[in-house]
């Protein structure tokens, strides 16, 4: 066969469009909207949306807490001058507040990137300058890095601002010469009276909203623009697959899930911040990823989804702490940002009743 007609018909295969079986609406508005109703309607003062998993008994947040503290926010970076389109970098792990500055951030009309935690000062500041950020709020345990990060992307030291989740519990100190990032946090009378743009049409739902960097194949990370509708599709396509299973209403009630994923990375994003909101799922966040304590948080918080990456799907298959805890809990497992072997999924699956888990894959378009 000539090599030519060879190679057409191979890059043809790639080209063949794939048609869903499954149909839904995916509507104009802004991702605040459709989480979250509207700035007034009436939300859940009791239903915990995100609970600090090493502290869940006392510091979490209500689904009428996160809108207000979003708002909040939001109403604060616009006075100190924030103006539609600019960035706002966040550099830190994940914490009780982390959502709160992503959605604070959209719903000022500001676009949200997330740095990874264990940059250095170079790596930062490429990211600061490459996104045009305007604003940093680094984690206080990296104000050395974020101050000298800022430093070489010529962004003012009045424009860094040390963050963490302390705020919580009243405490908001200047460390390092830096502002506390409670000083772009106004008042819960001003937070209540904010109110984010509706994005009603086609042109305005494609507004970006967030620039998550990705590492691509070569070179450095480059800024990947997401659009309210880019998330709103996406998650709502998440969210259906779901609706699927005939037992769907009784798995939503008892669904809990836990984050450990980085929430700098557009995967934890959707599911972790915007599904998890839109299905009303209690989320418990980890500050980052520790094998034998996402053991115990799922033994502890009866977390009936696990959602993960290739790495810790081997880590169930391989670890000896795994025998040590009851994961009986589990009724899902989902792994996504790149591929998983199907070996490795059978292994996996072993922990479980025959039967009961299936692992399924999924990845998205950062890459």
């Amino acid at each position: 066969m000539n090599w030519d007609v060879r190679l057409a018909g191979f890059c043809n295969s790639f080209n063949m469009p794939y048609k869903s079986r499954w149909t839904i609406d995916v509507p104009d508005t802004h991702l605040a909207s459709l989480l979250l109703q509207s700035p007034t309607a009436p939300l859940s003062q009791t239903h915990r949306a995100f609970l600090d998993a090493a502290r869940a008994d006392t510091h979490y947040l209500t689904t009428h807490d996160f809108r207000l503290w979003s708002q909040r926010l939001a109403a604060g970076l616009r006075k100190s001058g924030l103006q539609p389109g600019d960035r706002v970098l966040l550099f830190s792990g994940n914490d009780l507040f982390f959502p709160v500055v992503f959605m604070g951030v959209i719903m000022a009309g500001g676009i949200f990137t997330g740095a990874n935690p264990t940059f250095v000062a170079r790596e930062l500041a490429y990211q600061l300058q490459d996104s045009g950020a305007t604003y940093l709020l680094c984690a206080t345990g990296s104000l050395e890095t974020g101050i000298e990060a800022a430093k070489q992307a010529n962004i003012p030291k009045d424009r860094v601002f040390a963050y963490d989740s302390s705020i919580f519990d009243g405490n908001t100190t200047p460390q390092q010469g830096c502002r506390y990032w409670s000083d772009l946090v106004t008042s819960k009378e001003e937070g209540a009276a904010f109110a984010w743009e509706e994005l009603s049409t086609p042109d305005l739902s494609r507004r970006t909203l967030a620039l998550n960097y990705s590492s691509g194949t070569t070179g450095r990370p480059k800024g990947v623009e997401i659009s309210h509708r880019n998330y709103v599709s996406n998650m709502l396509q998440y969210c259906h697959f779901g609706t699927l299973s005939p037992d769907y209403k009784s798995r939503l009630e008892r669904s809990r899930w836990l984050c450990f994923l980085p929430m700098y990375h557009a995967m934890a994003q959707n599911i972790f911040i915007a599904a998890a909101l839109y299905r009303a799922t209690p989320v418990y966040v980890m500050p980052k990823f520790d094998f034998v304590k996402m053991l115990e948080y799922t033994q502890r918080f009866r977390i009936t989804d696990l959602i993960l990456v290739p790495p810790v799907v081997v880590a169930l298959a391989k670890h000896p702490a795994v025998k040590d805890f009851d994961l009986n809990c589990v009724e899902a497992v989902m792994s996504g940002a790149a591929p998983l072997g199907r070996e490795v999924c059978e292994e996996v699956e072993k922990l479980w009743p025959a039967g009961k888990i299936n692992i399924k894959q999924g990845w998205g378009m950062t890459e």
